[in-house]
């Protein structure tokens, strides 16, 4: 009786064994096989919850720097507003420092969550920090180096984008140090929406 039913479940279990192996790839014209690939994933990063809600309607993007931060910021020319269709129409303000070359951009995007810089799609790297107890997200785009952006999660469907880029300086500069002026950037922005807020 007991030999029944061990032969009963190797029986049962064989069809799941040709099935495994009825996957595994075909030797080729030259008598090698192809390893399968292996296959890893990572969990993306996740966010901690915002202190408050900051909505960014109605906020002006170039009001946000006082002109004192500005000047901290060697951003010494005019700041200029204007629409930036890559960010769903966001309203931002670009300046510029005639001292380093360096370009800062903020844009206030309204109408899309700062989780879409985690998505598969975005193909970017990205790292969580802190500013000024708000969750963000340091983005880097992997073969453009003279760019780093700071993503702020302010608001539930809305974030601050912060931009910095060599603009042409006479040395350029790594990344590491754009990602510096970025998350400098995105304190100095914070702390000017907090004031209003």
């Amino acid at each position: 009786m007991k030999a029944t039913h061990i032969l009963v479940g190797a029986l049962a279990a064989l069809p799941v064994l040709v099935s495994c192996t009825a996957s595994s790839p075909a030797p080729k014209a030259d008598g090698h096989v192809d390893e399968p690939l292996s296959v890893t994933t990572t969990a993306p990063p996740s966010l901690f919850p915002r202190p408050r809600e900051m909505p960014l309607d109605g906020v002006a993007p170039c009001t946000l720097l006082s002109e004192e931060q500005r000047g901290e910021l060697s951003l010494d020319n005019p700041p200029n507003e204007y629409v930036e269709t890559a960010l769903a129409g966001a309203r931002a303000c670009s300046l510029r420092s005639n001292l380093s070359g360096n370009v800062l951009r903020l844009a206030l995007v309204t109408g899309e969550s700062v989780l879409l810089w985690l998505d598969d799609y975005a193909q970017v790297e990205v790292e969580t920090v802190e500013v000024v107890g708000f969750p963000a997200l340091v983005v880097r785009t992997p073969g453009v180096e003279d760019v780093c952006n700071v993503e702020v999660d302010v608001a539930e469907g809305q974030f601050l984008d912060v931009m910095f880029r060599d603009g042409g300086n006479s040395t350029a500069l790594t990344q590491d140090v754009l990602c510096q002026g970025a998350r400098r950037a995105a304190e100095a922005a914070v702390a000017g929406l907090l004031q209003r807020k």
